[in-house]
């Protein structure tokens, strides 16, 4: 019994680091996400919706005029600033270090963002206003996913929880690609606050090349980009995940300054700015909302895009994969473990409704009919991802001498 438990928790220190055990963060959000709906919907919306979205008496930047504004492109920042931190990690010394390991979370995590956004084009891409939002599905929530995996204990393989983690961080890396290319307005005003951008970016790699790991500098300068992001029509979020990655994975005494930041942070971004955001955004108020507006294209494309989408682009990515000899499958998997886990990445809470934020900004009816394909499709991917993997999983005594599945 000890030898099957020790290899399970060395691999997921990472995890553990980050979401102090693995249901914990999933079930908060899932109850976060409950609260934001009873106050939408209940005697206090109008207080709900002034606490976020009133404009303050005095704010210093038109981006940080109300409380929503401060969480989406302020408080996210920090979460974003995490995710880069977390993929550098991956990249230089973890499950994304070589090329063997990153090939099927790579190639299963664009598979799982494009085929998505064509089951939500497929749905929607007739309406041209909608078209914007079909990155919407393409995200999958880390915690709200490792949650689900939680309450499933030591079932799942941990080769499994590997793939879905890494899946998810190639699938940040994606989502957070796509926000800089397709959801930032940059007019020739901002040109300049660009150009100030990349010169604060420049000398945060001048410090990681002259090896300063004391971390004030770093976090001076990345206050200072953000500001220069913020200003520049770039989504200032991503000014968080530039800054990450300048910062220095040498170690000094065992510990690198990134780790040292990342363990730091990322419990306070689990479990506080993500709540905070989800609580925020996860509001929708439905009355006047009846069966025939919830089978709208818009909800009806993203809903689609995560449960359908999702599965069906990662699971015959690694089906294909295995086949051809390109990528072998997750060791010691079957292949309905793989289909469930394939489901669970359906899940989209955080990302995709700060994507359809971004996508949708000023028409609060479109946000509003996103969210609720968010929600929907998020509740369908856990309910059904965890039906599937507690039918087909079994416990680890079982689990004797298993074979690949292909």
């Amino acid at each position: 019994m000890a030898d099957n438990k020790l290899p399970l928790r060395s691999v997921f220190a990472p995890v553990r680091a980050l979401f102090v055990g693995d249901a914990s963060a999933g079930i908060l959000l899932i109850l976060v996400a409950a609260a934001a709906m009873l106050a939408a919907n209940s005697t206090l919306a109008g207080e709900y919706d002034a606490l976020f979205n009133n404009t303050f008496a005095w704010y210093p930047h038109e981006k940080l005029k109300s409380l929503h504004y401060v969480i989406n492109d302020g408080l996210m920042a920090i979460f974003f600033f995490v995710v880069g931190l977390e993929v550098k990690r991956e990249v230089v010394c973890g499950q994304l270090a070589t090329p063997e390991q990153r090939r099927l979370p790579v190639l299963a995590a664009v598979a799982g963002m494009l085929v998505p956004a064509a089951v939500y084009l497929v749905i929607a891409g007739g309406e041209p206003q909608l078209i914007r939002g079909w990155a919407i599905p393409a995200a999958t929530d880390i915690a709200f996913a490792m949650g689900v995996l939680g309450l499933l204990g030591s079932r799942v393989p941990a080769s499994l929880r590997l793939f879905l983690l890494t899946v998810a961080i190639v699938d940040d890396i994606g989502a957070v690609l796509v926000i800089a290319i397709f959801y930032s307005e940059i007019g020739s005003q901002e040109l300049m606050w660009i150009v100030a951008s990349l010169v604060v970016l420049g000398g945060m790699i001048a410090m990681n090349r002259a090896q300063v790991s004391r971390t004030w500098p770093y976090i001076v300068a990345a206050l200072l980009l953000w500001v220069c992001v913020l200003s520049s029509g770039v989504h200032a979020t991503i000014a968080g995940v530039a800054a990450a990655l300048t910062i220095p994975m040498h170690r000094k005494d065992g510990n690198s300054l990134l780790e040292k930041l990342e363990h730091g942070l990322a419990p306070w971004s689990a479990y506080a700015i993500v709540p905070i955001f989800g609580f925020a955004n996860a509001g929708v108020n439905l009355s006047g909302i009846g069966m025939d507006k919830m089978l709208d294209p818009l909800p009806l494309a993203v809903a689609a895009g995560l449960v359908v989408g999702k599965q069906l682009g990662i699971f015959s990515c690694i089906f294909i994969a295995a086949k051809v000899g390109f990528a072998k499958p997750p060791k010691g998997a079957s292949w309905t473990e793989i289909w469930g886990i394939s489901i669970l990445c359906g899940i989209g809470f955080t990302m995709s409704l700060f994507i359809g934020e971004l996508a949708f900004p000023g028409y609060r009816l479109l946000i509003d009919e996103a969210k609720i394909g968010i929600l929907a499709g998020s509740v369908i991917s856990a309910v059904l991802g965890y039906v599937v993997l507690r039918l087909t999983t079994t416990h680890p005594n079982d689990r004797t001498a298993e074979s690949d599945p292909a």
